[in-house]
């Protein structure tokens, strides 16, 4: 048995109750089920198998059991354990007041794109894999980096910060 962490696409506490998508796991069969904060973070633990299958079984039960379905996205606790301590920022220079976000790609970049890419306080720094490092700074126009993720690398994504990412690894 391994243990995984679904990143849930466009999840709030307004549009799910972080109970019944716990319950939801449980009942497709997934053990050790916790979810963190409230923004579609769930740790479980199942049989050792693709992340797009475990991601598909878990868009399937929210289907059947739940009001709403969300895209999801899948890593193992260790590929995200290595992360973290790769520390994918230790090489840039980032602005302190700077927000540090990882976007997790549904599948692989085709290309890879010539980096760094900036645009509007937002950069992105590395892409690993499946995974993109993006350092921004906050403004009022709010998360414009996601139109840069999105032109860059499609909407099968999801973004965390990267205290997010580290929390989420804890709870694994």
């Amino acid at each position: 048995m391994s243990r995984y962490v679904a990143f849930l696409r466009g999840v709030s506490p307004m549009n799910a109750r972080m109970a019944e998508l716990k319950a939801c796991f449980e009942k497709a069969g997934f053990t050790g089920v916790r979810t963190v904060l409230s923004s579609g973070n769930v740790v479980f633990t199942a049989a050792a198998a693709p992340e797009s299958g475990l991601a598909g079984t878990i868009e399937s039960a929210m289907a059947r059991h739940l009001p709403r379905s969300f895209p999801v996205i899948v890593r193992s606790a260790g590929h995200l354990r290595a992360l973290v301590e790769s520390d994918p920022y230790a090489g840039f220079r980032i602005p302190p007041q700077a927000k540090r976000v990882v976007t997790f790609l549904g599948k692989p970049c085709r290309e890879q794109p010539p980096l760094p890419i900036e645009q509007d306080g937002a950069r992105i720094l590395a892409v690993t894999g499946e995974d993109v490092f993006t350092a921004y700074v906050p403004s009022a126009d709010g998360p414009v980096f996601m139109a840069l993720i999105e032109k860059t690398f499609g909407k099968n994504v999801t973004t965390r910060t990267w205290d997010t990412v580290r929390k989420c690894v804890a709870a694994a």
